[in-house]
């Protein structure tokens, strides 16, 4: 209890603009191109993607909540090139980061297990595992090393539906969905497997319904989607907390029956979006491209 008042007021002060944005002309990305249509059984709770460091032009995705704990690379034509079980549990899995970690060089596969519709939870759990690389003839593998984070919210058990993990700092990032504004937490890297984790709150956003998200692979652009928008933040170089304090531009979006999942792909040329697959509607990648003005 004595944390409480400390979260509080670091929410008040950390806040940034204190008005839901209004939508401005953007000439940033282009409208976006449909690629491959979901068709694949497999895929029928995406809820997460990523793009591929090892396996140029591939997506890695997840499947969410009572699903098999398995992790997806797609092309995109969304066509499964490799499926990496992993022997634990899908809870909740709400998204899915490629980021760096403990050995320099080297490119890891970040799995969060951090959805809680019902605000319940005390616990989230992220999943780390260096990002393997497909090989001819394997369709299939086991991942047996992977390290397992144990995550607290310093304030208050939430649905947090967004991972981003940093690529210049390390840093790891949730934000929550069930509520208006929304909030953003930090996990300080190194991250540590023998203690619990506690992310703290670094700043709110007057959003909701937060789903998705992605940081570029230079660290100065930052994507957030709902259901109905996405937003994009240049943030020229600042730390990312302090870039948030701008208003975001709103970025022009076809919207998708449950689009839960965005990311830029590794050139920064442009990002992707994808929907679970819903009865009824036909659902694509998208992939939205840099516009050449911006280039």
């Amino acid at each position: 209890m004595r944390f409480l008042p400390f979260c509080l007021l670091t929410l008040i002060c950390t806040s940034c603009y204190k008005s839901k944005p209004e939508p401005v002309d953007s000439n940033a990305f282009l409208s976006p191109t449909a690629l491959g249509k979901l068709t694949h059984k497999k895929l029928s709770e995406v809820s997460g993607i990523a793009a591929s460091v090892q396996n140029p032009g591939a997506l890695w995705t997840v499947n969410d909540s009572n699903n098999p704990a398995e992790v997806y690379l797609v092309d995109e034509n969304l066509n499964i090139k490799l499926t990496c079980k992993l022997g634990v549990k899908n809870r909740d899995w709400e998204d899915i980061e490629v980021g760096p970690g403990p050995v320099e060089g080297k490119h890891y596969v970040y799995v969060g297990d951090i959805g809680d519709n019902n605000g319940r939870h005390e616990y989230k759990y992220i999943y780390r595992f260096e990002e393997p690389v497909v090989e001819d003839g394997k369709k299939e593998i086991t991942i047996r090393r992977f390290e397992t984070f144990v995550v607290r919210l310093a304030d208050a058990k939430k649905d947090t539906e967004t991972l981003m993990v940093h690529p210049k700092t390390k840093n790891v990032y949730l934000v929550s969905k069930r509520e208006q504004p929304v909030v953003v937490y930090e996990l300080k890297a190194p991250l540590r497997i023998r203690d619990t984790l506690t992310a703290v709150p670094v700043t709110s956003l007057p959003l909701k319904q937060i789903v998705g998200g992605s940081i570029s692979p230079d660290g100065n652009e930052v994507l957030l989607k709902n259901y109905d928008n996405i937003y994009y933040w240049n943030i020229e170089g600042m730390p990312l907390v302090e870039g948030l304090k701008a208003r975001p531009q709103i970025l022009p979006y076809v919207e998708e029956p449950q689009g839960e999942s965005i990311a830029f792909n590794r050139d920064a040329s442009g990002f992707y979006t994808l929907s679970e697959k819903i009865k009824g509607e036909d659902t694509y990648l998208y992939f939205y491209a840099r516009s050449p003005a911006q280039q």
